[in-house]
């Protein structure tokens, strides 16, 4: 049975629950399987020699989730080859390629967690209510050992892009 965490997050206000454990600080990344076409999938052991940095979204349609995306985007130009940046979402694999060729996003790796919920379950991630991830920024090093993590309370606000990614520079 999966856990439930009640309160920890609000969407304008209101409370959600969200399905999965806690992810600490020096705990050992879960691993999880999404998808960046329908048939081709990914899980942690894809980015093994890199250190890590994932970028969750609830939507690749809203303002604010358009805005995380390009943000990353923008930055992994300034970061190392040895850096890969994923934004997840449960949006599906064909609406995120609209989205990347609108949108120019070609620096971050993107990704859908739309069929099994992998990420968001392992990663304590899932909105109950809505089955949506909700806005988070974790940061893996190479050893796979969590060393950042920030679930946004609020969802409808942006994530401390500044925190995760003086915490990539330090790697």
């Amino acid at each position: 049975m999966t856990e439930l965490r009640s309160n920890v997050i609000k969407m304008k206000g209101n409370p959600l629950t969200l399905c999965g454990p806690e992810i600490k600080v020096g705990d050992n990344a879960p691993d999880f399987l999404v998808y960046e076409n329908i048939g081709q999938t990914y899980s942690l052991d894809n980015f093994k020699d890199n250190i890590k940095i994932f970028s969750v979204i609830v939507s690749v349609d809203t303002p604010v989730c358009d805005k995380q995306t390009r943000k990353f985007n923008e930055e992994a130009v300034n970061l190392g080859d040895d850096i890969v940046i994923v934004t997840l979402s449960m949006d599906l694999p064909f609406a995120l390629k609209r989205y990347c060729g609108s949108a120019n996003i070609d620096n971050v790796k993107v990704l859908s967690d739309y069929k099994e919920a992998s990420f968001g379950h392992a990663y304590g991630l899932l909105i109950d209510e809505l089955r949506l991830l909700s806005r988070a920024i974790i940061v893996v090093d190479k050893s796979n050992i969590v060393r950042h993590i920030e679930y946004v309370e609020e969802i409808t606000q942006e994530p401390n892009y500044d925190s995760a990614l003086e915490v990539v520079r330090g790697l």
